[in-house]
């Protein structure tokens, strides 16, 4: 039986395939013998391009240089909800990326769904910059300077029918109200700022995002939450169903955030991605805190925390 299999995932190409045939932009680019391609390779037949860091891989942000600087952006404590998330402790410190690892089904949205305000938890408390506070609306948490680019980009994120710009304007104009309105200038002005630093490849600002690839999608969900500059940043799952080009771009660019200050939440079920960016790793297991573990663990004890009983 001849079996013609496609993914977004590079290691299960090499572990599977005999051959790999690359299209790009619609057009056939070459066959190859798996054996014979390197990784890097594929990737540059992949992008036309060479990758920006596909010879060295990101590094994580650095240790915040002060005990100011350390301090909790927030913290929660024994936060959950029954049936979603046992009670949890869990912080974020500005300019750290806070990987949370674990099995689908192993609490990580739901945790990031609490946080937010999108479902109200049983019990716990939540303090941000050291004053005690109640999410339960997302309202509530982006008024407290929190952003969350959801798991499911294109039914919870990105509005498909809307332009690029009414995408990105969107939760900053929500968190001011209808007054004061940005105007139509301030609008593109704000747009065409991200679209430029972001790297977002579409034709103009007006173009609707459903016409967008999903790696610019989920630059534009950034963007929209950059907007608003957050305190915690909340990212489900940014470098899903993406190319392989856009995903590291996406990686880059949450660690020069981190770098910039800002604390960063961020969750995948991609382990080497999770290891690779991350201060420290969060481990859920069974809709509960299994574990945390330090910055360059190693995805070995992330899957013996998952495992352990």
């Amino acid at each position: 039986m001849a079996i013609l299999f496609i993914t977004h995932f590079l290691d299960q190409v090499y572990a599977i395939c005999d051959r790999i045939t690359v299209l790009r932009n619609g057009r056939f680019v070459g066959e190859y013998r798996t054996a014979q391609l390197s990784r890097e390779a594929l990737v540059m037949a992949m992008v036309g391009r060479e990758i920006a860091s596909s010879a060295g891989e990101p590094q994580s942000a650095p240790e915040p240089a002060s005990d100011a600087a350390a301090a909790p952006v927030l913290q929660a404590r024994a936060l959950g909800r029954k049936g979603k998330v046992q009670p949890t402790d869990i912080e974020f410190k500005r300019g750290e990326i806070v990987g949370i690892a674990g099995l689908l089904g192993s609490g990580r949205t739901e945790l990031a769904r609490l946080l937010f305000g999108l479902d109200s938890p049983d019990g716990g408390d939540i303090v941000v910059n050291a004053e005690p506070v109640s999410l339960q609306s997302p309202a509530e948490a982006v008024a407290q300077g929190l952003a969350l680019c959801p798991e499911e980009r294109k039914t919870e994120g990105v509005i498909a029918d809307l332009s690029v710009r009414e995408n990105i304007v969107l939760a900053l104009q929500a968190r001011s109200g209808l007054v004061p309105y940005l105007s139509l200038a301030q609008q593109k002005a704000l747009a065409e700022r991200f679209v430029a630093a972001l790297g977002i490849k579409a034709a103009s600002i007006e173009t609707p995002v459903g016409q967008l690839s999903g790696g610019n999608q989920q630059k534009v969900l950034l963007a929209r939450w950059l907007a608003t500059e957050p305190r915690l940043l909340i990212l489900d799952e940014p470098t899903r169903g993406i190319d392989v080009a856009a995903r590291q771009e996406i990686m880059n660019e949450i660690v020069a955030l981190a770098r910039g200050g800002m604390a960063v939440m961020f969750i995948s079920a991609e382990m080497d991605e999770v290891v690779r960016l991350s201060d420290r790793v969060i481990v859920m297991r069974d809709r509960c805190k299994a574990g945390e573990l330090p910055r360059g663990c190693g995805e070995q004890a992330v899957y013996e925390l998952i495992a352990r009983h």
